[in-house]
Protein backbone atom coordinates (compact mmCIF):
# COMPACT_ATOMS: atom_id res chain seq x y z
CA UNK A 1 0.00 0.00 0.00
CA UNK A 2 1.26 3.47 -0.80
CA UNK A 3 0.13 5.29 2.34
CA UNK A 4 1.58 3.75 5.47
CA UNK A 5 1.58 4.40 9.17
CA UNK A 6 5.01 4.13 10.70
CA UNK A 7 5.10 4.23 14.48
CA UNK A 8 8.16 5.33 16.40
CA UNK A 9 9.88 6.59 13.26
CA UNK A 10 12.98 8.57 14.18
CA UNK A 11 14.24 11.32 11.95
CA UNK A 12 17.50 13.14 12.51
CA UNK A 13 17.64 16.88 11.99
CA UNK A 14 19.90 16.44 8.95
CA UNK A 15 17.20 14.40 7.17
CA UNK A 16 14.67 17.22 7.46
CA UNK A 17 14.46 19.25 4.24
CA UNK A 18 11.31 21.29 4.84
CA UNK A 19 8.83 21.77 7.68
CA UNK A 20 5.52 23.57 8.18
CA UNK A 21 4.21 23.87 11.73
CA UNK A 22 0.44 24.47 11.94
CA UNK A 23 -1.70 24.71 15.06
CA UNK A 24 -3.22 21.25 14.42
CA UNK A 25 -0.58 19.40 12.41
CA UNK A 26 3.08 19.39 11.36
CA UNK A 27 4.26 18.70 7.83
CA UNK A 28 7.80 17.41 7.50
CA UNK A 29 9.56 16.66 4.23
CA UNK A 30 12.72 14.57 3.96
CA UNK A 31 14.52 13.46 0.80
CA UNK A 32 12.30 10.35 0.66
CA UNK A 33 9.15 11.03 2.72
CA UNK A 34 6.29 13.44 3.27
CA UNK A 35 5.11 13.16 6.88
CA UNK A 36 1.94 14.75 8.19
CA UNK A 37 1.48 14.38 11.94
CA UNK A 38 -1.50 15.60 13.94
CA UNK A 39 -0.49 17.48 17.07
CA UNK A 40 -1.30 16.08 20.52
CA UNK A 41 -4.03 18.59 21.41
CA UNK A 42 -6.16 17.63 18.43
CA UNK A 43 -5.70 13.93 19.15
CA UNK A 44 -6.64 14.50 22.80
CA UNK A 45 -9.75 16.51 21.87
CA UNK A 46 -10.91 13.76 19.49
CA UNK A 47 -10.23 11.05 22.09
CA UNK A 48 -12.16 13.00 24.78
CA UNK A 49 -15.12 13.52 22.43
CA UNK A 50 -15.17 9.82 21.59
CA UNK A 51 -14.90 8.55 25.19
CA UNK A 52 -18.64 8.90 25.75
CA UNK A 53 -19.57 7.15 22.50
CA UNK A 54 -18.05 3.64 22.40
CA UNK A 55 -19.50 2.85 18.97
CA UNK A 56 -18.02 5.97 17.44
CA UNK A 57 -14.75 5.44 19.29
CA UNK A 58 -14.45 2.00 17.72
CA UNK A 59 -15.08 3.18 14.14
CA UNK A 60 -13.44 6.59 14.12
CA UNK A 61 -10.54 5.30 16.19
CA UNK A 62 -9.77 2.70 13.53
CA UNK A 63 -10.05 5.29 10.78
CA UNK A 64 -7.71 7.67 12.59
CA UNK A 65 -5.19 4.89 13.25
CA UNK A 66 -5.08 4.13 9.52
CA UNK A 67 -4.69 7.71 8.29
CA UNK A 68 -2.99 9.64 11.09
CA UNK A 69 -0.07 10.10 11.05
CA UNK A 70 0.22 10.07 7.28
CA UNK A 71 3.61 9.09 5.87
CA UNK A 72 3.99 8.98 2.10
CA UNK A 73 7.10 7.95 0.19
CA UNK A 74 7.93 10.70 -2.30
CA UNK A 75 8.55 8.08 -4.98
CA UNK A 76 4.89 7.02 -4.66
CA UNK A 77 3.52 10.50 -5.38
CA UNK A 78 2.17 10.91 -8.92
CA UNK A 79 1.75 14.70 -8.81
CA UNK A 80 1.46 17.70 -6.50
CA UNK A 81 -0.69 20.74 -7.30
CA UNK A 82 -1.77 23.86 -5.48
CA UNK A 83 -5.32 25.16 -5.67
CA UNK A 84 -6.04 28.92 -5.63
CA UNK A 85 -7.28 28.56 -2.04
CA UNK A 86 -3.88 27.27 -0.93
CA UNK A 87 -4.99 23.68 -0.64
CA UNK A 88 -2.31 21.24 -1.76
CA UNK A 89 -3.54 18.21 -3.72
CA UNK A 90 -1.24 15.21 -3.71
CA UNK A 91 -2.17 12.56 -6.28
CA UNK A 92 -1.22 9.02 -5.31
CA UNK A 93 -1.62 5.73 -7.20
CA UNK A 94 -5.08 4.13 -7.41
CA UNK A 95 -6.74 7.56 -7.72
CA UNK A 96 -6.12 8.44 -4.09
CA UNK A 97 -5.81 12.17 -3.42
CA UNK A 98 -4.52 13.70 -0.20
CA UNK A 99 -5.64 17.30 0.40
CA UNK A 100 -3.69 19.54 2.76
CA UNK A 101 -5.22 22.91 3.66
CA UNK A 102 -2.47 25.56 3.88
CA UNK A 103 -2.03 29.29 3.43
CA UNK A 104 -1.14 30.09 -0.21
CA UNK A 105 2.48 31.08 0.56
CA UNK A 106 3.07 27.86 2.54
CA UNK A 107 1.37 25.78 -0.13
CA UNK A 108 3.54 27.32 -2.84
CA UNK A 109 6.74 26.51 -0.92
CA UNK A 110 5.60 22.95 -0.18
CA UNK A 111 4.59 22.26 -3.79
CA UNK A 112 7.85 23.70 -5.08
CA UNK A 113 9.95 21.62 -2.66
CA UNK A 114 8.00 18.42 -3.38
CA UNK A 115 8.21 18.93 -7.14
CA UNK A 116 11.98 19.30 -6.72
CA UNK A 117 12.40 16.20 -4.52
CA UNK A 118 9.93 13.75 -6.14
CA UNK A 119 11.92 13.18 -9.38
CA UNK A 120 15.10 12.62 -7.36
CA UNK A 121 13.32 10.09 -5.09
CA UNK A 122 11.87 8.25 -8.10
CA UNK A 123 15.34 8.15 -9.70
CA UNK A 124 16.84 6.63 -6.52
CA UNK A 125 14.12 3.95 -6.47
CA UNK A 126 14.76 3.10 -10.13
CA UNK A 127 18.50 2.90 -9.45
CA UNK A 128 17.87 0.59 -6.47
CA UNK A 129 15.64 -1.67 -8.56
CA UNK A 130 18.18 -1.73 -11.41
CA UNK A 131 20.98 -2.62 -8.99
CA UNK A 132 18.94 -5.48 -7.51
CA UNK A 133 18.13 -6.71 -11.01
CA UNK A 134 21.85 -6.61 -11.96
CA UNK A 135 22.72 -8.54 -8.79
CA UNK A 136 20.05 -11.14 -9.61
CA UNK A 137 21.39 -11.51 -13.16
CA UNK A 138 24.93 -12.01 -11.85
CA UNK A 139 23.72 -14.71 -9.45
CA UNK A 140 21.78 -16.43 -12.25
CA UNK A 141 24.85 -16.33 -14.53
CA UNK A 142 26.95 -17.78 -11.71
CA UNK A 143 24.44 -20.60 -11.22
CA UNK A 144 24.46 -21.32 -14.96
CA UNK A 145 28.27 -21.44 -15.02
CA UNK A 146 28.34 -23.76 -12.02
CA UNK A 147 25.75 -26.02 -13.63
CA UNK A 148 27.75 -26.19 -16.85
CA UNK A 149 31.03 -26.87 -15.10
CA UNK A 150 29.46 -29.60 -12.97
CA UNK A 151 27.78 -31.02 -16.08
CA UNK A 152 24.58 -31.90 -14.31
CA UNK A 153 22.37 -34.30 -16.24
CA UNK A 154 19.27 -32.74 -17.74
CA UNK A 155 16.86 -35.52 -16.72
CA UNK A 156 16.67 -38.48 -14.31
CA UNK A 157 17.01 -40.90 -17.24
CA UNK A 158 20.30 -39.31 -18.28
CA UNK A 159 21.48 -39.48 -14.69
CA UNK A 160 20.73 -43.22 -14.52
CA UNK A 161 22.40 -43.78 -17.89
CA UNK A 162 25.53 -41.97 -16.66
CA UNK A 163 25.57 -44.18 -13.54
CA UNK A 164 25.28 -47.30 -15.71
CA UNK A 165 28.10 -46.07 -17.96
CA UNK A 166 30.34 -45.44 -14.93
CA UNK A 167 29.52 -48.86 -13.48
CA UNK A 168 30.34 -50.54 -16.82
CA UNK A 169 33.63 -48.64 -17.07
CA UNK A 170 34.63 -49.67 -13.54
CA UNK A 171 33.73 -53.28 -14.30
CA UNK A 172 35.86 -53.24 -17.51
CA UNK A 173 38.82 -51.83 -15.58
CA UNK A 174 38.48 -54.50 -12.88
CA UNK A 175 37.94 -57.39 -15.35
CA UNK A 176 40.01 -56.65 -18.48
CA UNK A 177 38.90 -59.83 -20.35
Amino acid sequence: MVVTRIEGLKMSETDLVFEIDHPYFIIRVTNDMLKIDVKGNVKNEIEEALENAPGLRETIGRILNVFVPLHIRLSDIDSVKMEKTGEVKIALPHRIVANIPLRPEEAEKLVSKLNQLIPEAKKRVIERISEKQREREIVEEDIDIRKESAQFPESPEEMHQEEKDIDEEIEREENPD
